[in-house]
């Protein structure tokens, strides 16, 4: 049987954002802990951004901000570029995302697929040149920017969704520490913020790359107004897609302002994409390098948690996202050696390297 036994017909795929299911790891977890994934890729574009461009784009309607045939602009990594994409699809809106060079030529298909035109900006100018390009656009042509970084609707939806969703998975029963990054800092900081109260026992721990530590440096971001004002000294290029911009989201700070985590703990790219690999292959749970980085430093807490401690980590997107970037450089198109020996063992259809095809032997 089904143990999803929510599943019913929707007006709009809108409707099925949210909601997704904790899973507990199998193999992974250490002996005595528990263990459990809340798997943010089962929303309908496959990340924790469908939430987040979904409110942003019913509180623009709530207050006359947009109509339709409007278009609305994004400034994203991929993963709220998809999700606003596809928002903007199921509302009758046009899209245009700005998108920085180094982000994964796939998530540019999957929202020009979506309908969106996606302007790409230099690699240079980093997250700050993209989120300019996009302020920019919005001057210039009267469109609506979704403002991701600095808006109050994505906390809010977090608030509203993620945090309770968690309170009644976990009713009843232990939680210990809830693990999460940050990329807006949405989810730590609405979430965060529902946990703090509701389970204040709970230990929330915060994830950052240890090639970005924006916020153990200690170093204040300087802004204008909402907006960041420059790239933040302790920022360096990291291969973990979607978190820790080039500078303190104004959505982040908030929840910084408000000393929501417990502990900060520092992850390397290695470790995030080891974990990753180790997730899909050990678990199936297929997520991408930010999934793999929670992940990751949920296990470093597990290491030196009592026994009987439960740990919830966010794993913000699918590894699908991932196919052209260092998460897959291990993975061929062709088959290994194992591979070629398997299809050696028997005698028919042989497909091998400087060889004829072997159909039927």
């Amino acid at each position: 049987s089904n143990p999803r036994v929510n599943a019913r017909v929707y007006d709009s795929v809108l409707d099925t954002i949210g909601e997704t299911p904790v899973v507990k790891l199998q193999r992974m977890a250490p002996d005595g802990i528990d263990m459990y994934a809340k798997l943010e890729y089962f929303n309908p574009l496959s990340s924790v951004k469908d939430r987040l461009a979904l409110s942003i784009v019913l509180e623009a309607e709530a207050a006359g901000l947009i109509k339709p045939g409007d278009t609305i602009v994004e400034a994203t990594s991929g993963n709220t570029g998809i999700a606003v994409a596809m928002v903007a699809a199921a509302r009758g809106y046009k899209c245009v995302i700005t998108m920085a060079e180094p982000f994964s030529v796939e998530r540019r298909k999957v929202m020009r697929m979506l309908g969106a035109k996606v302007i790409v900006t230099p690699k240079a100018g980093k997250g700050t040149g993209m989120v300019r390009k996009a302020e920019e656009l919005c001057e210039e042509h009267g469109w609506f920017l979704c403002s991701q970084f600095e808006t109050d609707a994505n906390a809010r939806f977090h608030a509203s969704t993620t945090g309770p969703e968690i309170l009644r998975d976990f009713a009843g029963k232990r939680l210990d520490y809830w693990v999460t990054g940050y990329g807006t800092g949405g989810t730590y900081a609405g979430a965060g913020k529902v946990l703090k109260v509701a389970r204040p026992e709970t230990k929330i721990i915060l994830a950052e790359p240890e090639a970005a530590g924006l916020i153990a440096s200690g170093i204040e971001q300087e802004r204008n107004g909402r907006s960041h004002a420059v790239s933040h000294p302790a920022f360096t290029p990291h291969p973990i897609q979607g978190w820790t911009p080039d500078f303190i989201p104004y959505v982040l700070s908030e929840g910084l302002d408000a000393n929501l985590h417990d502990e900060l703990v520092p992850v390397t790219a290695e470790e995030a994409i080891s974990t990753a690999s180790r997730l899909a292959a050990e678990e199936g749970i297929f997520t991408g390098i930010s999934g793999g980085a929670t992940v990751a430093v949920a296990l470093k807490t597990a290491a030196k948690a009592e026994k009987g401690s439960v740990i919830l980590a966010m794993c913000p997107d699918t590894s699908e996202r991932y196919l052209s970037t260092p998460l897959y450089a291990t993975i061929e198109a062709d088959m290994n050696e194992e591979e070629l020996e398997i299809a050696k063992s028997t005698p028919s259809y042989q497909l091998l390297p400087g060889e004829d095809p072997v159909l039927a032997a």
